[in-house]
C-alpha cells in the first residue's frame, strides 16, 4: 500500500510539474492546492530536496521547484524513496533481498513466484511512468 508520504510527494511533484520550472512555488500554495498538511509537506519537500528531486529558493519569491526535467523523473523513484522496495515480500525484492527462513525451494515457492510477478508489474508501470507523463494523463482525464 502506498504511504501518505509517497502519495503527498507525488501530488506535490505534480503540482510543481504543472507550475513549471521558471518560478518557485511556495509550500503554502502547494499545501492548499493539494490538500496536504503544510508541516507534513515541508518534511516531504526537504527529503525530496535532499535526494535531488527538487530545489529551493529563499527569500521573497522563494519556494520549491523541480530540480530536473519531469520527463526524467519516474514515479517509481519517488515511491521507493518514501516506501522502500516495491516487492511485497523481501524474498522478491531486487534491492533489499532477504531469503525467507521457512522456504525450502525458492524457485518452486508459489508465494515467491507470485510476489516477484507483482514486483515486476509494479516496477514496469511505476518506472515507466514519468512525472511529465502522469501530469499529461491528469490533464486529459
Amino acid at each position: 500500500m502506498l504511504s501518505k508520504k509517497a502519495k503527498y510527494a507525488i501530488k506535490a511533484l505534480l503540482a510543481l510539474t504543472a507550475h513549471g520550472r521558471t518560478a518557485p512555488m511556495r509550500i503554502a500554495d502547494i499545501a492548499r492546492q493539494e490538500s496536504i498538511p503544510p508541516k507534513f509537506l515541508e518534511l516531504i519537500l526537504l527529503s525530496l530536496k535532499h535526494h535531488g528531486l527538487v530545489e529551493s529558493r529563499r527569500g521573497k519569491g522563494g519556494g520549491y521547484l523541480l530540480a530536473r526535467d519531469p520527463r526524467r523523473m519516474p514515479v517509481g523513484q519517488v515511491v521507493r524513496l518514501f516506501d522502500g522496495p516495491l516487492a511485497p515480500v523481501p524474498c522478491a525484492s531486487q534491492t533489499a533481498y532477504v531469503r525467507c527462513r521457512d522456504c525450502r525451494d525458492e524457485a518452486r515457492c508459489g508465494v515467491h513466484l507470485a510476489m516477484r510477478a507483482v514486483r515486476d508489474a509494479s516496477a514496469r508501470i511505476l518506472d515507466g511512468t514519468s512525472l511529465a507523463t502522469l501530469h499529461r494523463q491528469t490533464r486529459q482525464a
